[in-house]
Order: structure tokens, then sequence, then C-alpha cells
């Protein structure tokens, strides 16, 4: 459904095209149904009905989004969850104590939280919410002090911690955490020294994340990962130059506004690769409009597939 957004309010809303099977969505909602029900059950036992018990399952409830919808995001490992959580609500204790005006105490909380996160890198959103729950909880949570830290934050921690790996442990391409799911996967190369056959090093993806220098809730191994399953996909995707072919249409399969189609319009067949030449006019996307010239090759290494044009928009050619 939303590939056939337009482009541009795609991008600006984040609408991002992750295909995943209804199966992984199924297993995401089983999991923050059996993580919420096992913390109600241990915070009720330990503090029987306190306000605190139920105020910190909420900011839970943030983290069963992130441990069994993305299990192996940065964001969702243990040292994010654990550390983020209780370094959040030690910040949210000391400010509740320390602060008298109460609007001061959660704001200052919460982005006290916020900086401690990153520079001691367990970012964990649900953090935040612990903070501020540490603040404004009522007396129940300023009665428990920084034993808040241990029961409900903790406690709860380890429940939805243990219940995730549990959970996804069945499941072998989503094991919790992040680092069992690539113990499992040899087939994928993801040696920090060599990646996609030695096109991209471990360092390039150092030097590009620091150049974006903004948190990405993905690993460096998946990221490393990502990139050579896309560069073994296209490999394989790549028309070869006998394929192109007089009066057909071809797409670069980029997004947005680098994307385009060319119509061969004309072409010189030779049997030397350098005289085997073919006219191409751009007729959507990036580019509109113009026509060039080169050779079958060069068109064919730009090209990743024919395309045909139905009533609303250019679909791929089986």
């Amino acid at each position: 459904m939303w590939r056939h957004f337009p482009t541009g309010i795609r991008v600006w809303l984040g609408i991002e095209i992750n295909a995943v099977s209804h199966v992984e969505r199924l297993i995401s909602t089983l999991g923050g149904f059996l993580g919420i029900l096992l913390i109600l059950v241990a915070s009720r036992a330990v503090l029987g009905d306190q306000q605190a018990a139920l105020l910190v399952v909420a900011s839970m409830g943030a983290s069963a989004v992130l441990l069994f919808a993305v299990p192996h995001g940065a964001m969702s490992q243990p040292w994010a969850l654990i550390g983020g959580h209780t370094v959040s609500a030690f910040i949210g204790v000391a400010c509740s104590m320390l602060v008298p005006n109460l609007y001061i105490a959660a704001a200052l909380a919460v982005g006290l939280a916020i900086g401690a996160m990153h520079y001691l890198r367990c970012i964990h959103p649900p953090g935040g919410a612990t903070a501020l729950t540490a603040v404004l909880g009522g007396p129940a949570v300023h009665a428990l002090g920084f034993q808040f830290l241990v029961a409900p934050v903790l406690l709860n921690g380890a429940i939805i911690l243990l219940t995730a790996m549990g959970v996804n442990y069945f499941f072998s391409w989503r094991r919790y955490p992040a680092a069992l799911a690539r113990n499992k996967q040899p087939e994928v190369e993801t040696d920090k020294k060599h990646l996609a056959e030695g096109s991209l090093s471990h360092s390039d993806l150092e030097y590009a994340m620091r150049q974006i220098n903004s948190v990405l809730d993905i690993s460096e191994q998946d990221l490393a990962r990502v990139y050579q399953l896309a560069a073994q996909h296209s490999k394989l995707a790549r028309l070869e130059p006998l394929q192109v072919r007089l009066r057909g249409f071809y797409s670069n399969g980029e997004f947005g506004d680098d994307w385009s189609v060319r119509e061969v319009v004309d072409e010189s067949p030779h049997i030397d690769p350098e005289k085997d030449k073919l006219i191409y006019k751009t007729v959507a996307g990036m580019d509109r409009h113009r026509s060039g010239v080169s050779t079958r090759a060069e068109f064919a290494r730009w090209a990743r597939y024919e395309v045909f044009r139905d009533e609303n928009s250019w679909q791929r050619r089986p």
C-alpha cells in the first residue's frame, strides 16, 4: 500500500518501505503480550497494587515495542534496555528530591536522562518515560526513593529481557540479543576487515556513520550485513548488454529525485563493444525529456530492469 504513496510525501512523513512477513508481525504481537503480562504479574507480587508498579509498566510497554518489533535494533539491545532505564530512573529520583519545582524537575529529568544515555551509549527511548515517572509518579513513587531503581525498574527490565530472549529464541532469524542471531548466520560474511568482496571496509562504515553524526538504530554488524546482501542482489539483478532492446523502457531503480526511466529510441549494433551504441530519451523522472548516447554496455550498467507503463504508473516488467 505505502509503495503507491507519492515519494515526496512518503519521505517527508518518514514512512519506510520495510517489508516484513505476517509471521514476523504476529511474533512481535505475541511477544509484547507475554512480556507485559509477566511484568504485571511480577510487579503485583512484589509491590502489591502500588502506583509505582503500574506507572513503570507504561514505560516498559514502549520497551516491549522495541524488543519484540525491532529485536535487532541498537536501541533494543540489553545494555540499552537495562542501562537506559536504570540511569534514567536514578536521574529522575534525584531530580524529584533536589528540585522543588515540579515542572522544572520533570523537564530536567528527561533532558539529563537523554544526555546520560548518549554518553553511556545506552539510548533507549522508554528511559525518558521512566525518568518522567520518577518525578510525576506521585506519593507512591516518591516514597520508594532510590529503591525505585530496583523494584520496579530493574525487576521489570529483567523480566522483559528474559521474555524477549525466550520468545525470540525459537525463531533463528530474530534471536535476541542480536549477537545470538549473528552467531547463527555463518553464511553471511560480516567480518570487519572484508565486506562485499572487498569493495567496502569496516572503516568505511565507521567513517560514514560519523559523517551522519546522528544516532542510527542499527548495529554496525547488521549495517554491514545489509550492505553485503544489497550488493549481492545488485550484482545478480543487473541487465546484460544484450538484454537492452530497441523501443524498450528501462529504469535505474533509484528512489526519490534520482529515479528515472529511459526509452531506447535508436541503435547502431556492432560487434565491437565500443562501437555498439544506442540513443535513448529520458521519459520520466530525473532529466526528463533529455536525450543521450551511450554504448550498450554503459546503458546496461545504468539500468536495473525493464519497465512498462500501465494506467497509473511505471511497473517492473516480469
